[in-house]
């Protein structure tokens, strides 16, 4: 899954939260509205589950306002559309992918990113980016080419030491604790972003999920 498909899929989280709050219902109340389990509410509003067209629908008849359905369902379309671009991109192989990234990169002097799940790439160690990569292959169905993948994708970390450049990063807390890899592999990937705080380029930040959005709890690690 893309990281642009990801924040897509969070965005339109963040609207149905939206619609669900201006309605003044909990997550509960619109979990019965709809005959859902409330756990399914809270996926669609993090963007752990991609939603439906029934669900958007439902969603919009829970919360009172049918009238937009139409804009969930276009929300809905646009992400599948980089759903299906990424596919595209992938079935080219890895290394096709992390070369076009790599040259966004290079063009790049500020980068700013926010992960929930996994170690951004150009922190990762090569046995870390490996297991990323062997499980969007296996997600794709697409297994050539992991390891030339993973040498492009460890040339941009040579930005990390470049004067010029900046990393201003948040990382949710889980990102640390998700089994993506082996333990060893994450212990040492770990060790890895240690290290890498201490650069004068790179910041940064952490975000405790058992505080809310409103109870910043971001803290330099």
């Amino acid at each position: 899954m893309s990281t642009d498909y990801q924040q897509a899929r969070i965005a339109l989280g963040a609207r149905l939260r939206e619609l669900r709050t201006e309605a003044g219902l909990t997550v509960r109340a619109l979990a019965a509205e709809c005959g859902w389990a409330p756990s399914k509410i809270s996926k669609l509003e993090n963007g752990k589950q991609t939603a439906t067209p029934a669900d958007l629908d439902a969603w919009a008849m829970g919360v009172q306002r049918p009238e937009s359905a139409e804009e969930l369902k276009g929300r809905l379309a646009g992400l599948e559309s980089t759903y299906r671009s990424w596919r595209r991109q992938l079935a080219g192989g890895h290394r096709a992918v992390q070369d076009a990234i790599g040259a966004q990169h290079q063009r790049t002097r500020s980068f700013r990113g926010f992960t929930a799940s996994v170690i951004p790439g150009i922190f990762q160690t090569p046995e870390y980016a490996r297991s990323v990569l062997s499980r969007y292959a296996e997600l794709h169905g697409v297994v050539r080419d992991i390891e030339a993948g993973v040498t492009s994708r460890l040339r941009r970390e040579e930005g990390l030491y470049s004067p010029e450049k900046r990393y201003h990063v948040l990382l949710w807390e889980s990102t640390l604790h998700v089994r993506i890899c082996s333990p060893a592999v994450l212990a040492d990937q770990l060790d890895r972003l240690m290290s890498i705080n201490g650069l004068s380029t790179v910041e940064q930040r952490r975000q405790d999920p058992s505080r809310g959005p409103d109870q910043s709890a971001r803290r330099q690690w």
